[in-house]
């Protein structure tokens, strides 16, 4: 049904009894008015969205700003209405609330992994700048949630999905339970409607078991804490449907078992009564040990706090007891909601600060710049989906963590600085290394030295999309100014054959025509491209020669398109960060498909890849190294050689000829050599598909009679 203005001002006024009610109606009126005509694809006047946002604005007691922007929140995207309009009659404030809403709506992308990761990207840059646009984008897509049944079936799993995704976990992150509950269930029956109707038939089923149950638990806990003098209030009530149906996933359980899914809130005037009451809940029945969580003494970074005791119930049966204040309750229903303060935004309180620096964190490093879609989106996910530690400082402070973290992980939570310059750490007193996975409770310091950077293979380590963003960025810099110094010293020494110099052409502005003519830039630009040989030297140094020398210097192969030229199977390599390489294989080690490889950056003739194992990359300067891998997408035929010594004996060569056939191996080349009267060694170059293939052939040539012995060669 839809919801009538009366009703939402009504609701205003009673946490706001001085709430600007005209500025409230004219917002109303000017909705109406955009939206005229409009519907939505159940057939109800569009009006009815608008003001079903604001009335959920309105139940988590937001300011009258926030419930006007509610009303007007598409009005710009699916009206001619203008940001100017609004402001001409609601005010700055109010119009930059549906400016920001209209910004995360308009995204464009060529990808679903794109799209998410900039409205991830844009939700969280909007908080930066007021929190109240976010709270407007989760309401808006609430309301869309559940009224999404009018929706397409496809629209409708890959909206719930998005939901999943970003929308529920970005609730549970602000503390806003109550809307974290309702995306992630309306989701699930979306996605899976078979489980959902199980879990939800499974929990209808039972419901006069387990009222019956309830209601016996309840009177036993508020029998024991009247004997005790605690003021309190209980319920009792299942867990939501999807996070029932994720626990019998991770714990293998049964929905039957529905105890063990049950929550009891033991409701108290103040903080002191919920450690009293917890000491009631232990006296009543007995504790499951490690299942134990102080979540007032170690708020969440939601702000969320409570102690969750489980225990073994009066039946025998597993149930957790949450024991709050009723302050504490407030905030774990609304979150970031109960606390915002949008006059003077955060107070300058330190617990106040605290509180919300995962929030500043998180805005930090959604500015920060990343390499792709794929890694903002696993970043942010690790950050939207944490599973806590709490671990301490030398001095006494508590860092949160996600579950698996390393010293490094908390390194980066101290200070990005911190991060980089790590190279030991001692946890409790002891030095541990540095892949060490810390636990609640864990005392950390981190040992550091100016000099050190961070390492590659530190990103295995980690698990906090802070400390994965940080050092990537790092590597990708380090990389990128390795690349500069490397085609610059290629270029200067291409240069100097021809009697010029890199800095000779860069300072009298010829360098500057070759730029344009390549698109580069700057030579930052043109000397990775030398770098990773997507354009050759001799290509420049021609472009800067006299027009009779130019003509000696170009060739057909120097002027074709950067990276065209490719040796051969080299479409079979890919480069790790890096398009359109020219590579070629190594003849002292000949790789095949299925070995572990390696490239190394070589002066002017592109990436050669190695096996990684190959002596000759052990005189390599580590800086040329590069991480490249087989493209299983493209076939592709190695030429290996192999070194056979064989006995005089006759229908030998026949026998070699067989197995080869049978095995489908193509004989590319073939030579010999008498050594002695008795042995000949017999050279094969042969077509190899991958690394299997070469070491079954290897095993049917050494079963021939007459081979004395077979094993690979450099061609």
């Amino acid at each position: 049904m839809m919801m009538r203005i009366n009703e939402i001002i009504e609701a205003v006024q009673e946490y706001n009894s001085e709430a600007d009610v005209a500025l409230i109606m004219k917002a109303y009126v000017f909705s109406a008015q955009v939206h005229a005509g409009q519907v939505r694809r159940s057939g109800e006047p569009y009006l009815s969205h608008p003001l079903s946002v604001a009335a959920l604005m309105a139940e988590m007691h937001l300011d009258v700003a926030s419930i006007c922007a509610a009303l007007l929140h598409d009005a710009v995207e699916d009206s001619n209405a203008t940001v100017e309009d609004v402001i001409r009659l609601l005010g700055k404030d109010v119009a930059e609330l549906v400016d920001g809403v209209t910004k995360i709506t308009k995204i464009h992308a060529s990808s679903r992994a794109l799209v998410q990761a900039e409205s991830l990207r844009k939700m969280i840059l909007a908080m930066a700048r007021d929190i109240r646009v976010l709270l407007l984008k989760l309401a808006d897509r609430l309301h869309n949630m559940r009224t999404l049944g009018f929706m397409p079936e496809d629209r409708q799993k890959n909206i719930a999905q998005e939901t999943l995704d970003i929308y529920a976990p970005m609730a549970n992150r602000l503390g806003i339970r109550r809307w974290q509950v309702e995306l992630e269930d309306l989701s699930f029956y979306y996605l899976d409607q078979g489980n959902y109707k199980k879990v939800k038939d499974k929990v209808a089923s039972s419901r006069a078991e387990r009222e019956e149950f309830v209601n016996m638990v309840k009177g036993l806990l508020a029998e024991a804490m009247a004997k005790y003098g605690i003021r309190c209030r209980i319920s009792g009530r299942p867990k939501h449907f999807y996070s029932i149906y994720l626990k019998t996933l991770r714990n293998n359980l049964d929905v039957d078992d529905l105890y063990d899914l049950l929550a009891f809130r033991v409701i108290v005037p103040e903080l002191k009564d919920c450690y009293e009451a917890l000491g009631v809940v232990h006296s009543l029945w007995r504790p499951i040990p490690g299942r134990f969580r102080d979540y007032i003494g170690m708020p969440k970074s939601n702000m969320y706090q409570s102690l969750h005791a489980s225990v073994l119930g009066p039946l025998g049966q597993r149930m957790e007891v949450q024991i709050r204040t009723e302050e504490m309750h407030m905030i774990a229903e609304e979150g970031i909601a109960a606390h915002w303060q949008y006059k003077e935004k955060i107070s300058g309180n330190r617990q106040e600060g605290q509180r919300f620096a995962w929030l500043r964190q998180l805005i930090e490093d959604s500015q920060k710049e990343t390499v792709d879609a794929s890694e903002f989106m696993r970043s942010l996910r690790m950050d939207l989906y944490p599973e806590e530690i709490f671990v301490f400082t030398p001095q006494g402070e508590v860092k949160e963590l996600p579950k698996g973290s390393t010293p490094i992980d908390f390194a980066y939570s101290v200070h990005s600085q911190v991060g980089h310059n790590t190279v030991g750490a001692k946890v409790n007193g002891r030095i541990v290394p540095l892949r060490h996975e810390l636990n609640t409770g864990d005392q950390v310091e981190i040992i550091t030295n100016p000099q050190a950077k961070p390492n590659k293979d530190w990103l295995k380590m980690v698990v906090s999309g802070r400390a994965r963003s940080r050092i990537s960025a790092f590597v990708r810099e380090d990389e990128r100014g390795k690349s500069y110094h490397l085609g610059r010293e290629i270029l200067d020494r291409e240069m100097r054959k021809h009697s010029l110099s890199l800095n000779g052409v860069t300072k009298d502005g010829r360098l500057n025509a070759v730029l344009e003519e390549f698109n580069f830039k700057d030579l930052d630009q043109l000397s990775a491209a030398v770098a990773y040989a997507k354009i050759s030297p001799r290509m420049v140094v021609a472009r800067l020669l006299p027009k009779d020398e130019e003509k000696n210097e170009e060739t057909p192969k120097d002027l074709a398109p950067p990276g065209s030229g490719k040796a051969r199977g080299s479409g079979a390599i890919k480069v790790r960060g890096v398009e359109d390489v020219l590579t070629r294989f190594a003849r002292c080690c000949t790789p095949l498909p299925g070995e572990a490889i390696t490239g190394f950056i070589t002066r002017g003739r592109g990436i050669s890849v190695h096996r990684s194992d190959c002596p000759i990359l052990l005189g390599v300067e580590h800086e040329r190294l590069l991480e490249v891998q087989w493209d299983d997408s493209v076939p592709t035929l190695r030429p290996v050689k192999l070194q056979m010594e064989v006995a005089n004996y006759a229908g030998v060569f026949a026998d070699i000829a067989q197995a080869l056939k049978t095995k489908s191996v193509n004989i590319e080349k073939i030579s010999t050599n008498k050594v002695s009267s008795g042995i000949t060694v017999v050279s094969l170059v042969l077509d190899i598909k991958d690394s299997e293939q070469l070491k079954h052939v290897l095993a049917d040539m050494r079963n021939i009679k007459g081979v004395v012995s077979a094993s690979r060669a450099s061609l």
